[in-house]
């Protein structure tokens, strides 16, 4: 591992600033369970890391059911599925935060960290555009609010311009009768990248027996994360059935530009896609069906 100088920044005023002057040899360190890989095997350049897990805002967890949700982007994984309300209000976080690696990295790791890492096939990213989350960033010229699914501009990029961090996330409260879904496919049974990962978010009428909105995520079949948004909105307005899953799985293959890796060739990833999404959709209208 290359030397680089250490500075634990204690305020966003302070961690902005020390961004800003030093540029593109800064990374933020939070987790670093994947910064301190990238720069051992010299895949990432680092002059200065800056530590940020003694800043409060970034280490905020609170769930109010009349605001939504606030997760700071320092916050652990284990945290999140540590908090019951949490666990009711956003079952599709749960699912992916207790797969990002295992037990000591979801101990260290963060949903805000594997949102900057900004890779393709990141598990904590398709629930968080299915809940509809925004990124509160802040940086020289103040804080902005950015959609979650505007935040990775390529892999390993992100729209945070130079002096920038992300603070937070906001998930807003889930609707009346709604709920959330992912799933991945891997090799193995643990400690894998997704070969592809699908997220969805419905909301049924009162009855339980039509869809009044949805949203569906894809991973690791396109260089970001995927709102797949004509998929999502085919299923406005319609009943629940085999087939207006299946048209919206279609619509979400249609999206999907993957490639061939060692993990899987890009028609298998295609036709992942279609499984996985009526997977997720069928497994969060489960879910609204079967809440009290």
């Amino acid at each position: 591992m290359r030397d680089f100088s250490y500075i634990a920044a204690t305020t966003i005023p302070e961690a902005v600033a020390l961004l800003d002057e030093k540029g593109e040899s800064a990374r933020i360190l939070a987790g670093g369970t994947d910064l301190i890989v990238q720069v051992r095997e010299a895949r990432r350049d680092v002059d200065w890391m800056i530590d940020i897990k003694s800043i409060p805002e970034v280490n905020v967890l609170n769930y109010d059911a009349t605001t939504g949700l606030t997760l700071g982007a320092a916050v652990e994984c284990y945290k999140i599925y540590a908090d019951d309300a949490i666990c009711d209000a956003y079952p599709s976080l749960i699912d992916a935060t207790k797969i990002i690696g295992g037990t000591a990295i979801q101990g260290r790791a963060g949903v805000g960290g594997n949102l900057c890492n900004a890779s393709p096939a990141a598990d904590g990213i398709p629930p968080l555009i299915v809940l509809n989350a925004s990124c509160v960033i802040a940086g020289p010229n103040g804080e902005r609010e950015l959609p979650v699914e505007q935040f990775c501009t390529a892999p390993g990029q992100t729209a945070l311009e130079k002096g920038e961090m992300l603070i937070s996330l906001k998930i807003p409260v889930p609707a009346n009768n709604s709920s959330s879904y992912y799933l991945r496919f891997i090799p193995r049974n643990e400690m894998d990248i997704a070969v592809v990962g699908a997220g969805a978010a419905v909301t049924l009428d009162a009855a339980k027996e039509t869809i009044v909105s949805a949203r569906i995520a894809l991973a690791a079949v396109a260089p970001t994360p995927l709102f797949a948004e004509e998929a999502s909105a085919l299923l406005a307005g319609r009943e629940v059935s085999d087939a207006a899953i299946d048209a919206a799985a279609e619509a979400a293959q249609a999206i999907a530009r993957p490639i061939s890796d060692m993990r899987g060739t890009a028609e298998q990833r295609t036709h992942l896609v279609g499984v996985l999404t009526r997977r997720a959709l069928n497994g969060a209208i489960q879910r609204v069906r079967e809440a009290t």
